[in-house]
C-alpha cells in the first residue's frame, strides 16, 4: 500500500529516509524552512513528483501519514502542537505521525497524549546506523505507541529500516534509544582505552586490536571505531552536539530547557 506523506526533516539522515519512500511509491510533500534546499538537496524528489513548500500547514494537510526527523525536543513540540500552523490544527482525523527525532521520552508521552485526544495517531521511533546506514536502508528502529499505530508505521519504514521493534507505549522507543547511545558511548569509551592502554604498554594497537577482536571483548563498535583509532583516523561521523544531547537526555530529569 502507498501513502501520501508529509516529510519534515530533509538533513543527512532525512533526505535518503524520504529517497527511499518515493522509491517505494509513496507520495511526498516536502517540508523545509529554506526553499533553495528544493532546487538544490532534495531536487531529485522533486523532480520525481514530490512537491516542497515551507508552509508546514500546506504540506501536513491532506496527508496520510507525516514524518518528522529534527534536531531536538522542543522543535518537535513546536511542528506538532505549538506553532499556529502546527500539524495538531491542520492534519486530518487520523493521520499517523511517526516521530524519527532523538527527544526526551517524558516531553514525546506528553505529546502522544495530546495529539491522540485530538484524534490523531502517534509513534516514536527514533533510529540508530548514522547516514551510511540511513542511505542504504538498513537503519534499526525502535518505536514506542499503540499496537495498530506501530504496525502500521513500520509498514513504511520497512523502506529504509532493516529491524524495527516495537518496545512498549508512546515514549519507550526514545527510552530504548537512550539505552542504544548509553552502551554505545561507553563502548567507544572503552575501545579506546583498550587500545591506549597496549600503546602504552609497547604493543602494537593494530595487533592487539587483531588479537581481541573475535572474543568476548569484540563489538561492531571495536570492529567499526577500531581500525580507525588504530590509522588515527579522527574525522568526525557524527557531530559531538548530538552526543552530548542525548548525554543530557540520559540524565533521567526533566530538561531544563531545549537541547542545542
Amino acid at each position: 500500500m502507498t501513502y501520501t506523506i508529509g516529510f519534515i526533516g530533509l538533513g543527512t539522515m532525512g533526505l535518503p529516509m524520504a529517497t527511499h519512500l518515493q522509491n517505494r511509491g509513496h507520495r511526498l510533500k516536502l517540508y523545509a524552512r529554506r526553499p533553495e534546499i528544493f532546487t538544490d538537496r532534495a531536487k531529485h524528489l522533486i523532480d520525481a513528483g514530490a512537491t516542497g513548500s515551507s508552509e508546514l500547514a500546506d504540506v501536513v494537510r491532506d496527508v496520510d501519514l507525516i514524518i518528522t526527523n529534527v534536531l531536538g525536543t522542543h522543535d518537535v513540540q513546536e511542528l506538532l502542537i505549538e506553532r499556529p500552523d502546527a500539524v495538531i490544527h491542520h492534519a486530518k482525523p487520523g493521520t499517523l505521525i511517526i516521530d524519527h527525532s532523538t527527544i526526551d521520552p517524558k516531553a514525546t508521552q506528553a505529546m502522544a497524549q495530546t495529539l491522540e485526544a485530538a484524534d490523531l495517531q502517534f509513534v516514536d521511533a527514533p533510529v540508530s546506523g548514522g547516514v551510511w546506514a540511513a542511505e542504504g536502508g538498513t537503519l534499526i528502529s525502535m518505536i514506542g505507541g499503540s499496537e495498530a499505530a506501530c504496525k502500521k508505521a513500520m509498514a513504511v519504514m520497512d523502506a529504509y529500516t532493516k529491524q524495527i521493534t516495537r518496545v512498549g507505549a508512546s515514549g519507550h522507543g526514545q527510552i530504548a534509544k537512550l539505552c542504544n547511545q548509553i552502551a554505545q558511548v561507553i563502548t567507544i569509551q572503552g575501545v579506546a582505552e583498550s587500545l591506549s592502554f597496549a600503546k602504552a604498554l609497547g604493543a602494537d594497537p593494530g595487533q592487539v586490536l587483531a588479537a581481541i577482536e573475535g572474543g568476548m571483548g569484540g563489538s561492531p563498535m571495536m570492529s567499526l571505531m577500531g581500525p580507525k583509532m588504530v590509522n588515527e583516523e579522527f574525522a568526525a561521523g557524527i557531530a559531538a552536539r548530538l552526543h552530548a544531547k542525548e548525554t543530557r537526555l540520559s540524565r533521567l530529569r526533566p530538561l531544563q530547557g531545549p537541547e542545542t
